[in-house]
């Protein structure tokens, strides 16, 4: 299963964009809400409803954990104990986008020694990573992008690590981005 996270203040772009396209690959994503409502409001007060919330999530059967950006989104985020506890103990896929890598994975570890891109700003906080020049870029198990504007790739680049370069091509082609 793979798990994508909806905390009060995530970046809309980032978590719609990126579950349309898995969802169009043939990839079984659920949202979760951090609260203990399924209706979570982003950052631009568009308020989502989730398919579960973080209590009732199974979240040790995880392929990947994907975590939108956006703020107060991320900080929320790395303020969801479950959550961190299951980013720190999971051998799945990461993937993170925007602040998320550096609010919520590099102090975490997560990034330690990998290369990993964050939104412009919030470099100095990508502590232990190696800063890519790329705006989406997967070093090991963990994926990281840059910002709203490169959802589609950031989504792309999952559809890649879970279903294949073919899937991924597919995809993007039916999005006319081929």
């Amino acid at each position: 299963m793979t798990y994508l996270f909806l905390a009060p203040g995530f970046e809309e772009i980032e978590a719609l964009a990126t579950v349309d396209i898995l969802r169009r690959a043939d990839i079984d994503v659920t949202t979760v809400s951090i609260l203990d409502t399924q209706i979570v409001s982003g950052a631009h007060s568009i308020p989502v409803t989730a398919d579960t919330t973080i209590d009732k999530a199974k979240l040790d059967d995880a392929e990947m954990l994907i975590l939108p950006g956006g703020m107060p989104g991320a900080t929320n985020l790395a303020a969801t104990q479950r959550l961190t506890d299951a980013l720190t103990s999971s051998k799945c896929r990461i993937a993170a986008i925007c602040a998320s890598p550096a609010v919520v994975l590099a102090p975490l570890g997560l990034l330690n020694n990998k290369e990993a891109i964050c939104y412009p700003g919030f470099e100095d906080k990508l502590k232990g990573a190696k800063i890519s020049e790329n705006v989406v870029v997967t070093d090991g198990n963990v994926t990281t992008a840059a910002g709203p504007g490169f959802s589609m790739e950031f989504a792309l680049e999952i559809v890649r690590l879970l279903k294949g370069e073919d899937k991924a091509d597919e995809v993007a082609s039916g999005l006319l981005l081929l």
